[in-house]
């Protein structure tokens, strides 16, 4: 086993694929969310998507929630966009950090976008060329990437093969998307393994889970040791799982951050502020969070007990 590195990236995906998956809220209440995660000591936060109402209608007040939110100095905003006219909204919007997405398994693409996943991948080839020379950076994500609930298993090679066509095009960063909660240590191993030995060491990689089965963190911890140091997460595991309703979803941020400060890696987050955080997330959704580390609170608050 390798040893952990000294720091770890969240990203904070809350406010956008956490509200995303949950019943519309008002507009200033994500105001409300965004800017207390800004406050956490969060360094990377994907705030709105910029998508057609009909097709996401919690994100049809994209531009005024983000026009209303605090922007913190130190903090680095992100935006996802399905095409070209979401990423010319997201630059109008001043959006620097901007990221696509296709699957990995043909019939979820499909199902997500009506394209086949080569048609996706057309599309962001332009897309790319368009960010870059707008001064944007190009974040693709590759959602299925562990498993897709309509053709079951998805080959690590088709994932890389994948990784490989969107690095040659231009793609600054690659994530890895659980959608459905199917990943496993050895799923995980088995992609990362696979996408090692087609790319350079130098492409960042970041990996985003669901905890919809119980294996975020032991997925995490996996990744670790292949030196992934880039994850996502969202407070209070804020979100759902579409394919499996009822199930949790992203795995929640102040989880991942009791257990790398437990490690000793440095994230940068105030876990106290995290949790306040969370706790204005449930309110806002008006149910319980799935989050442990929110139920029962954090390890050092039983060393006062």
């Amino acid at each position: 086993m390798n040893a952990p590195p000294a720091a770890v990236s969240l990203r904070e995906v809350g406010p956008r694929d956490g509200l995303q998956n949950e019943d519309p809220v008002p507009t200033e209440a994500k105001v409300r969310l965004l800017d207390a995660l800004s406050r956490t000591g969060v360094r990377r936060i994907e705030a709105i998507s910029f998508v057609h109402p009909k097709a996401i209608p919690q994100m049809a007040d994209a531009d005024e929630a983000w026009s209303r939110a605090t922007k913190v100095d130190g903090v680095r905003y992100s935006a996802l966009v399905p095409n070209s006219r979401g990423a010319q909204r997201a630059l109008a919007a001043g959006f620097t950090e901007i990221e696509v997405v296709v699957s990995a398994s043909d019939t979820h693409n499909q199902h997500n976008v009506n394209r086949t996943t080569e048609e996706s991948l057309a599309d962001i080839t332009g897309l790319i060329a368009t960010l870059h020379e707008a001064g944007a950076t190009a974040e693709v994500i590759i959602s299925t990437s562990f498993g897709c609930p309509y053709e079951g298993d998805v080959p690590p090679d088709r994932v890389a093969s994948i990784v490989e066509r969107v690095v040659a095009d231009g793609a600054d960063r690659v994530a890895f998307g659980d959608t459905t909660g199917m990943a496993t240590p050895r799923r995980v191993a088995d992609v990362l393994t696979a996408v090692r030995s087609r790319v350079a060491a130098d492409v960042p990689l970041l990996l985003h889970f669901h905890n919809t089965r119980g294996t975020a963190l032991a997925n995490i911890l996996t990744a670790l040791d292949f030196g992934i140091t880039e994850y996502d997460a969202s407070v209070g595991g804020l979100g759902g799982c579409p394919y499996a309703p009822g199930a949790t979803g992203n795995v929640a941020t102040e989880e991942v951050v009791h257990m790398l400060h437990d490690m000793g890696i440095d994230t940068g987050i105030d876990l106290d502020a995290l949790i306040e955080a969370a706790r204005l997330a449930e309110e806002i959704v008006g149910r319980e969070l799935p989050s442990g580390v929110l139920r029962a609170g954090p390890r050092t608050a039983l060393t006062k007990l």
